[in-house]
């Protein structure tokens, strides 16, 4: 946008200069074209009153034709700037939704309004972002909070029986962990998103990393009686292990999480054409395609009744973590039917 902006101004410039040369021309053959008319009608100056008479009539004529051309010409291409101006206020005043007609006016400037209006469509977006952003996050941190200081008043009370007491400081501290998630989701997609480069790369085996993330889950997989089907090739990779790490962490966590009781998890991971796909599905109960459609987006949660942990910023986070190393990330469900994650490298 920068450069194509500094061409833009170039050739108005250019543009301009190019009237200003035209004007200036016109004024000029006008001139000469009213002394040699004079001369034509038989007006002969004396050689003393010659030069005085041609500079006058030079001057005057070169003056008010080029005035009557300016104002004529300019007119045409600087009026419309006067929209744009306003425009440009408002952006300074914080109101993207703006626009200027790009109608009747010099394909050059025409440009320049293409490229604003881009430009304030794209403020307008991440405006909107930026504001959503702020109201889901204070939605999700603030309900936690909430949650730990009702269930703290509770346990202020003396004849509270022991089992209630028990169950209220587990409620306190699975909070204060969903806090934590969240603070460290939110540090950790901030991060990657203002990351354009991977950095600390080493080789490493993706199979041996999966393996490695599956035993973390295990608290979780064994709670709900899970099997796993796995099946993966020896892969070497080079790139960020920790930063991978999350990718399979959070779509395993996943399949566990929406995964029915005794049912089976299938993980699939080989290299074909030069790639590397790895693909996680699950038996659970799958999605509709508006929750397809959402998956990706930060704090969505197509559980909308939040029964299930989880904060919306775990996909997001896979999602980008994915494109900084090159690759993408396909997802595929039906409602009843589970739900497969295949990410390519």
């Amino acid at each position: 946008m920068k450069d194509g902006k500094q061409v833009t101004m170039g050739a108005l410039i250019r543009n301009i200069s190019i009237y200003v040369f035209i004007i200036i021309l016109a004024a000029g053959l006008i001139t000469l074209g009213t002394i040699l008319l004079l001369r034509v009608l038989g007006y002969f100056p004396s050689r003393a009153e010659a030069p005085i008479i041609y500079m006058s009539t030079f001057i005057v004529s070169s003056a008010v034709i080029g005035t009557v051309i300016s104002h004529i010409v300019f007119k045409r291409v600087l009026s419309p700037l006067d929209e744009f101006k306003k425009a440009i206020s408002e952006i300074e005043r914080g109101n993207f939704n703006v626009s200027v007609s790009q109608e009747k006016v010099p394909e050059i400037i025409a440009e320049l309004f293409e490229s604003f209006n881009k430009m304030a469509k794209e403020l307008s977006g991440t405006e909107m972002f930026r504001s959503d952003f702020i109201n889901s996050f204070s939605h999700e941190f603030k309900t936690p909070i909430v949650s730990i200081e009702g269930f703290a008043r509770r346990l202020k009370k003396e004849n509270l029986p022991e089992e209630k007491r028990r169950e209220y400081i587990d409620i306190i501290i699975s909070e204060s962990k969903r806090l934590t998630n969240l603070s460290t989701n939110i540090l950790m997609l901030n991060k990657f998103e203002n990351q354009e480069f991977i950095s600390d790369r080493s080789t490493f085996y993706i199979d041996e990393q999966i393996r490695s993330c599956i035993l973390l889950l295990e608290k979780q997989w064994t709670k709900k009686q899970l099997d796993f089907d796995i099946e993966l090739e020896p892969l070497e990779y080079f790139g960020n292990q920790e930063m991978l790490s999350q990718v399979w962490l959070n779509i395993i966590g996943n399949s566990i999480k929406f995964s029915g009781n005794s049912t089976t998890v299938t993980i699939r991971a080989g290299r074909k054409d030069g790639r590397i796909r790895i693909s996680i599905s699950d038996q659970g109960e799958g999605m509709d395609e508006d929750t397809l459609r959402h998956i990706f987006e930060r704090f969505y949660q197509g559980d909308s009744a939040h029964a299930s942990e989880g904060n919306g910023l775990g996909l997001p986070l896979v999602k980008r973590i994915v494109e900084l190393c090159g690759g993408s990330i396909r997802v595929a469900s039906q409602k009843g039917k589970g739900t497969e994650f295949s990410v390519f490298l």
